[in-house]
């Protein structure tokens, strides 16, 4: 990289008046630089922009963004412009990245191993802040593994490169997204970036997090000798086919190059792989109306966080998958780890479509138990815990500030006292106040 800037270099900020210090370099890519700077007394990321790419749209687009609240706190988004006389181009402030944060790519190339738990934190999060920005009439334009970065640990996201948003169907030129995210009327140059074109990327990025593989990435692919844009083209935008299409085979992954769509693809529940099956048939056929939204891939992050529970032969986190017009029948499946049988374990039913597995370390959150509730993870309102004497008997612990009311198969009723927890038992009713839960085994 050129390094157009320098450290101790001075730059001035346009709406604050604050200076900016320059203080290292931290990367740079096809529009830019970005470094680490001192600004209002603390650590900031400044982006500087070559001379090529620092236009007159982009700095009325960067203008429009600053006026604007972010989203969310999930985006790192454009707080202040910045200019230096004698440096070409200009440049924007926003907040730095912490270390914690990793990139997608990182999961990608197996230098990180999240747990599922956490990528479906993770899928949660992504679908719900981009339902932020579109609620807000905006577009991403370029959802890919190079501007989301996630804690591996808890699953809090990052959303990055907020300069390339712009207002939906209004963005001409300027960023198309990135090779193999982009929408097939993209590639075939029918259409700009837009909201249905976003869904389409976010739906390519969820189904990389969560099996490793693209979705169109089949027989097609792996029988191409050229890589070359022609055939990019075909695959990606001409002649589309999902991999797992059920009425058509033509593209099905290749044993010997696509192991990882092979493997993971049946660990995970019926109802997600029916999300994929549509965002990459429907999705391709019909933009407008065929893709999955932002808030059924929300609905199905919980679904698939709330289905996890532990393999008793080997540990590994496994899946339970309930018809919710047949939910109270368990049905005993097989780890995909170890290949053992593994019976079902205790479940509380919320409702028509949310079954929560009540596992050592399950918490209940406002989204379980207050109707409206927020995605919060910091704010556990009920977690299970263990019996002091015997591990094996189970109770689930209130923590929030009024009682609940709990009522055994027997007809015995009893209150639950903040703080105090009531034994688990199958087919006992618990009145959380807003929501009622039943305990099945």
């Amino acid at each position: 990289m050129n390094e157009l800037l320098k450290p101790g270099q001075v730059v001035q900020t346009e709406i604050s008046g604050q200076p900016c210090q320059v203080e290292n370099f931290l990367g740079g890519g096809g529009q830019g630089e970005v470094y680490e700077a001192r600004w209002a007394g603390g650590p900031f990321a400044l982006k500087w922009y070559f001379a090529h790419t620092a236009t007159n749209d982009q700095r009325e687009s960067l203008q429009s963004l600053v006026k604007e609240p972010p989203p969310s706190d999930s985006f790192l988004w454009p707080l202040d412009m910045a200019c230096c006389p004698g440096v070409p181009g200009f440049g924007y402030i926003m907040r730095l990245r912490e270390p914690r944060f990793k990139s997608l790519l990182d999961l990608m190339t197996d230098r990180i191993d999240p747990t599922f738990r956490v990528l479906a934190t993770v899928g949660l999060a992504l679908a719900d802040n981009f339902f932020k920005l579109h609620a807000k009439g905006l577009c991403y334009r370029d959802i890919s593994f190079g501007n989301v970065f996630f804690d591996p640990a808890i699953g809090n996201i990052l959303i990055c490169d907020n300069d390339n948003v712009v207002v939906n169907r209004q963005g001409q030129g300027g960023v198309l997204g990135t090779p193999k995210f982009m929408a097939p009327e993209i590639v075939r140059g029918e259409a700009v970036p837009n909201r249905d074109t976003d869904l389409y990327s976010l739906a390519v990025l969820l189904f990389y997090m969560l099996m490793v593989h693209h979705p169109l990435d089949g027989k097609q692919e792996a029988s191409i000798r050229c890589f070359d844009l022609p055939a990019m083209t075909r695959i990606y935008g001409t002649c589309p086919v999902f991999i797992f299409d059920p009425n058509n085979d033509s593209n099905r992954p290749d044993p010997v190059y696509h192991c990882n769509a092979l493997e993971y693809w049946p660990i995970y529940p019926q109802f997600l792989r029916d999300l994929f099956t549509r965002a990459f048939t429907d999705g391709l056929r019909d933009p407008r109306h065929g893709r999955v939204k932002e808030t059924e891939w929300r609905g199905g992050m919980i679904r698939l966080r709330d289905a996890i529970a532990y393999c008793p032969h080997c540990g590994a986190e496994i899946f339970y998958d309930f018809d919710p017009a047949d939910a109270d029948k368990a049905r005993p499946g097989t780890c995909w780890s170890c290949r053992k049988d593994v019976n079902s374990p205790l479940r509380l039913h919320l409702g028509p479509r949310s079954v929560v597995m009540l596992n050592h370390n399950t918490r209940l959150y406002p989204h379980h138990l207050l109707n409206g509730g927020t995605y919060d993870f910091s704010r556990p309102l009920a977690e299970v815990s263990r019996h002091p004497t015997d591990p094996g008997i189970r109770g689930l612990k209130n923590l929030m500030d009024a009682k609940w009311v709990a009522t055994t198969e027997e007809g015995v009723v009893s209150d639950v006292a903040p703080g105090r927890s009531v034994r688990l038992a199958p087919e006992m009713r618990i009145n959380f106040g807003t929501t009622v839960g039943r305990v099945c085994a």
